[in-house]
């Protein structure tokens, strides 16, 4: 399944645009003041596919496990030193409300670590290519 992303910026026009398997929907992404490019940096967006990744798996595998949940929070960040150099530090953290015991939520948050893909995408470190137009 291909998942794609697409952003066009100027002139005071700012349009974000994301797709998965052909199904496309906008983004509402405001412009910086100047109109020149995004509000939100990318060290942001990829905070944000982590902790929206694993928030969406939480609640994929926590239904597989046969395990309501009722709230689920996400938060992650990292460390980014400088223009051109890659984020380190990366860390998240979860808390998970349910009706469900403290040992079978660890579990959870266990088997949801091991499988989902943006933080596996990351911490395998998978080339990035610049493809000519």
């Amino acid at each position: 399944m291909r998942i794609s992303a697409f952003v066009q910026s100027g002139g005071g026009a700012h349009e974000v645009r994301v797709a998965t398997g052909g199904s496309m929907q906008e983004l509402a992404v405001p412009a910086k003041p100047d109109g020149h490019g995004s509000a939100v940096n990318g060290g942001e967006f990829l905070m944000l596919a982590l902790a929206t990744c694993y928030c969406n798996d939480l609640y994929r595998e926590a239904q597989r496990m046969g395990i309501a949940l009722t709230r689920v929070e996400v938060e992650a960040h990292a460390e980014f030193a400088g223009i051109g150099l890659a984020a380190c530090d990366i860390r998240y953290r979860t808390r998970v409300e349910s009706s469900a015991s403290p040992e079978q939520l660890g579990e959870l948050i266990r088997q949801t670590d091991a499988v989902a893909k943006i933080h596996n995408t990351v911490r395998a470190g998978v080339p990035v290519i610049l493809e000519p137009t």
